[in-house]
C-alpha cells in the first residue's frame, strides 16, 4: 500500500474528484479526513469508504473560513498524531461562457479569490503541523492556465496560474523542512460533467479529441496519480506538476 499509516486531509471530499481521491487514498492505506460544507454527500463518500474497510472521518467545514480550517487541522493533528498529506479540491465557483469584456467583476474575481484563499489557508494549516515533523505533502489541483482561444473561461485560467505561483512558493519555503508541494494538472475530467448536462456529449468529444491518447483522464486516473504523488515513492518530486492531460498539454 502506497499510503499505509499516512494521515490525509481532503477538502472538498464530497465532490466527484475529492471522493475519487479519498477512495483511492483509503484503499492505499491512508487514514482519510474528509472536509466539506454539505453533510449528505460527505457522509455518502465516507460510507462507501467504510464499506470497503477504509479508515475515514468527516467534518462539515467551509474551507474558506480561516478559523475553521485552522481548528480542524489542529484537531486532526492532535488526534491522529500529525498530518502527512493535504489536498484541496473544493470548487472555485467560476463562471464560463461569458467573454471577459462582458463579464461582471464579481464573476471574474470569484474563482481567483476562492482558489487562492482556500489553498493558502489549507496549505498553511497543514504546514504548521508538518514542519516540526519535517515531512509532508501538499497537493494542488488545477490546469495549465494557458489561454484557450475557443472558450470564454472567465477567471478560471487566471486562478490556475495564481495557484501555480502559490505552489512554487510553498515548495521553496517548505522544502528545507522536508515538505513537498506538487500540482496535478488536467485538461478536464469528463466524468465530472452531469449526465443531463446540455451539450455534454460535445464537450466530452472535444476533450478527447484534443488528447494524444484519444481519451480523457478519468477520476480513477486522478486518484492513482494523487496517491503516487503523496507517497514516499515520489519523495524526490517537489516544485513541479504532474501532467495528467492524456497528452493535451506537452511539457
Amino acid at each position: 500500500m502506497l499510503l499505509r499509516n499516512k494521515n490525509a486531509v481532503i477538502y472538498g471530499g464530497s465532490g466527484a474528484i475529492g471522493g475519487a481521491v479519498a477512495r483511492t487514498f483509503a484503499r492505499e492505506g491512508a487514514r482519510v479526513f474528509l472536509a466539506a460544507r454539505t453533510p449528505g454527500p460527505l457522509e455518502s463518500v465516507a460510507s462507501g469508504i467504510r464499506a470497503e474497510g477504509g479508515a475515514v472521518e468527516t467534518a462539515v467545514l467551509d474551507a474558506l473560513d480561516e478559523r475553521a480550517v485552522d481548528a480542524h487541522a489542529d484537531d486532526v493533528a492532535e488526534r491522529a498524531g500529525g498530518i502527512d498529506v493535504s489536498f484541496n479540491l473544493i470548487a472555485h465557483n467560476d463562471v464560463q461562457g461569458t467573454p471577459l469584456a462582458e463579464m461582471a467583476l464579481a464573476d471574474f474575481e470569484r474563482p481567483v479569490v476562492t482558489a487562492l484563499r482556500t489553498n493558502f489557508l489549507t496549505a498553511r494549516a497543514a504546514a504548521r503541523h508538518m514542519k516540526p515533523r519535517r515531512s509532508g505533502v501538499i497537493l494542488v489541483f488545477g490546469g495549465y492556465g494557458d489561454p484557450a482561444p475557443e472558450f470564454s473561461l472567465g477567471g478560471l485560467q487566471v486562478a490556475f496560474q495564481a495557484l501555480e505561483s502559490l505552489r512554487r512558493q510553498l515548495a521553496c519555503e517548505l522544502g528545507p523542512y522536508g515538505i513537498r508541494a506538487l500540482t496535478l494538472q488536467t485538461a478536464g475530467i469528463a466524468e465530472t460533467l452531469p449526465a443531463d448536462f446540455d451539450g455534454r456529449e460535445a464537450i466530452v468529444h472535444d476533450i478527447e479529441r484534443r488528447t494524444m491518447l484519444k481519451r480523457a483522464a478519468t477520476l480513477e486516473d486522478v486518484g492513482n496519480v494523487a496517491a503516487f504523488a503523496a507517497s514516499d515513492r515520489a519523495r524526490s518530486m517537489t516544485a513541479t506538476a504532474l501532467n495528467i492531460t492524456c497528452g493535451t498539454q506537452v511539457d
